[in-house]
């Protein structure tokens, strides 16, 4: 029966068993981490082969030509740009691979907004104001991007089929301070939904008071199926832009952060001909060159979008028992009180808890003081301030099985109380 329709009584009894379970968790000395989307030591285990795809003996010379130990090929090798290309459905000469890391690709490409404008525009620090678009619950390394900048931020609902469109439509008409919107449209980080069909055409169609709109596509778990056979696939916003008369409207992100390792992986970029050209005229200045061995390595041990798949299904085989373990003690714990709910991913590497209003901030405190980590309430708002005060991240990637049900076991009873607690309140 859910919570609201107990006597005082009756909650009573049930929170004074809760505070027991409570006390014992806390007198266990846990040291439990659910804080952030890490792949597991298992997971990692799996890329160590890559560490071996080249050697002082082997040839380091890219396909054509390019010796990988020299300067050169700012924008990636070939076969690189052929990898990433496959992996965010677009062109090799669309696509630029850089780094380790897709975020800092964003953050660059937001500082040239900033500082020198897209393709002739003005500047959007020579202008009075600056707004972005945030689907809410998001990423809260997006946010901090634009934060920095104090770029003012939107929040937007995003719903089951991605961001309130009616809402973004209105916003992006209206006002040509508004310059972008983040995306992440396939297994949203932390909701884990995909923009349908219909979405991503509004998006690439609709009009923008702002000539320099730019759409932020962090496509960063397009390939992190749980199943193969319930996997869920985005449309192409770099067609649908080009479709709707926008074809400078997108930039789409990749990397294989979460594929190989995160700290040494390759990130990528892919856009129109037009921004692509401008992207390569900064790197020209702003590097000499990216790591083109680790590219090559990548290249050599992940081969195409075949090997990328191959990959991903032994990623899929730790993961999956994981997200069904939060799953089932989520619904087992949680599901009669009705003073809770949680999405129910196919891919990515979040589950996205709403707990009643007011009391996720105390749901995460109380987690806390009980050995467990998590994500921050607030997180995946804006300046981390969710205004109902409900939603959490859940990232159970990083623990083993038997670490992640003990932190379950945890959280659960910390979102009861704090429920509990919220009730009594209001009464």
């Amino acid at each position: 029966m859910s919570y609201a329709d107990l006597t005082d009584v009756r909650l009573e009894q049930i929170e004074a068993d809760l505070r027991n379970e409570y006390a014992a968790y806390c007198s266990q000395g846990l040291a439990l981490n659910m804080a952030r989307g890490k792949p597991s030591k298992e997971q990692l285990e799996l890329s160590r082969p890559m560490l071996d795809c080249i050697g002082s003996s082997s040839l380091l010379d890219a396909e054509d030509g390019t010796d990988c130990c020299n300067y050169g090929a700012m924008d990636g090798i070939t076969e690189a740009k052929r990898l990433m290309a496959a992996i965010m459905d677009d062109r090799p000469e669309r696509t630029c691979v850089f780094g380790n890391s897709s975020l800092n690709i964003m953050f660059d490409l937001v500082t040239c907004g900033m500082l020198h404008g897209y393709r002739g525009s003005a500047p959007w620090c020579t202008l009075p104001r600056v707004k972005w678009i945030c689907p809410v619950p998001g990423y809260d390394r997006h946010f901090a991007i634009t934060e920095s900048y104090g770029i003012e931020m939107i929040p937007v609902a995003l719903g089951e089929t991605g961001p309130d469109m009616d809402e973004v439509e209105r916003i992006a008409a209206s006002d040509d301070a508004v310059k972008g919107i983040w995306c992440v449209p396939q297994y949203s980080n932390p909701s884990g939904i995909t923009y349908d069909d219909e979405t991503v055409r509004r998006l690439a169609s609709m009009p923008c008071a702002a000539d320099d709109f730019r759409i932020f596509w962090d496509n960063a778990y397009c390939v992190h199926h749980l199943d193969e056979t319930q996997a869920a696939h985005v449309a192409d916003i770099a067609q649908a832009c080009e479709d709707a008369g926008h074809p400078d409207r997108y930039f789409k992100f990749a990397s294989t952060s979460k594929v190989t390792f995160p700290g040494a992986g390759i990130a990528a970029v892919a856009a129109s001909e037009a921004n692509i050209a401008e992207i390569k005229q900064r790197v020209s200045i702003q590097t000499v060159g990216y790591d083109k061995l680790n590219q090559l390595r990548h290249v050599r041990f992940l081969r195409d979008a075949s090997g990328v798949r191959e990959h991903m299904a032994k990623h899929a085989a730790i993961l999956r028992p994981k997200f069904e373990l939060v799953e089932r003690m989520l619904e087992e714990g949680l599901g009669d009180t009705g003073c809770a709910s949680w999405s129910k991913p196919v891919g990515g590497y979040f589950v996205s808890f709403d707990g009643m209003p007011g009391t996720a901030k105390r749901t995460v405190e109380l987690a806390r003081q009980a050995g467990v980590t998590m994500t921050g309430a607030g997180a995946t708002w804006p300046r981390k301030n969710d205004p109902r005060d409900a939603n959490i991240r859940i990232a159970p990637t990083l623990p083993p099985l038997d670490e992640l049900e003990q932190a379950m076991k945890v959280f659960v009873c910390c979102v009861k109380l704090a429920s509990i607690e919220a009730l009594r309140n209001e009464r």
